[in-house]
């Protein structure tokens, strides 16, 4: 079941269980105030494109992995 504005559900970032009412994966990036460069986000094993974050819909119990680009040595 897809979610809609202002409602509270739980998805997976990272291992870690999370309550969201962010609508789509947009909302969510800017929620975890992830930067806007250097940063990948897979959804349920598929990495999907900075693109199609908005309008990508949300469901209770996605299963999201956020990395963080490391720079240096």
């Amino acid at each position: 079941e897809r979610y809609s504005k202002h409602m509270n559900y739980t998805i997976r970032i990272n291992n870690q269980d999370r309550e969201t009412s962010a609508c789509d994966l947009l909302q969510l990036s800017e929620e975890l105030q992830l930067p806007e460069k250097g940063v990948a986000i897979a959804v349920n094993g598929r990495i999907l494109p900075r693109g199609e974050w908005k309008g990508y819909a949300l469901k209770a119990q996605d299963n999201i992995t956020v990395v963080k680009a490391a720079f240096g040595g």
